[in-house]
């Protein structure tokens, strides 16, 4: 019976390891999308939160001085909304006009010369 159980733990291990396939450019796209639609919403939660908490604030004030307690409210910064949604993706080049065949200027002079590197001085 050990031997069979061990068999399948091996079988199962070489499973679960094997090497996922490189993720795809438009994968790659949506992930970052995803990864900006998450940070805004982020945002939104934050700016959500920041404006009940002004209103409790405000409220607690009131009844403060309502019972004619001195309650001064702490300075905090205000909240910033967030704005609408709006995720721009990164514009991606061919691959010649990312520069990684070519120089990124015209050469000047050739790569390879006659001349040995030691013998260097110029007349």
């Amino acid at each position: 019976m050990r031997p069979i159980a061990l068999l399948a733990l091996v079988l199962a291990a070489g499973g679960a390891s094997a090497k996922l396939p490189a993720l795809s450019d438009e994968a790659k796209a949506k992930a970052a999308e995803t990864t900006a639609r998450t940070a805004w919403s982020d945002k939104v939660a934050a700016y959500q939160l920041c404006q009940s908490m002004d209103r409790v604030a405000a409220a607690y004030l009131e009844r403060a001085r309502a019972e004619g307690k001195a309650a001064q409210p702490t300075p905090t910064p205000p909240c910033s909304d967030p704005g609408a949604f709006n995720y721009v993706p990164p514009e991606s080049k061919p691959l010649e006009a990312a520069g990684a065949h070519s120089p990124p200027q015209t050469a000047a002079t050739p790569h390879n010369t006659t001349q040995p590197a030691a013998a260097g001085s110029k007349p």
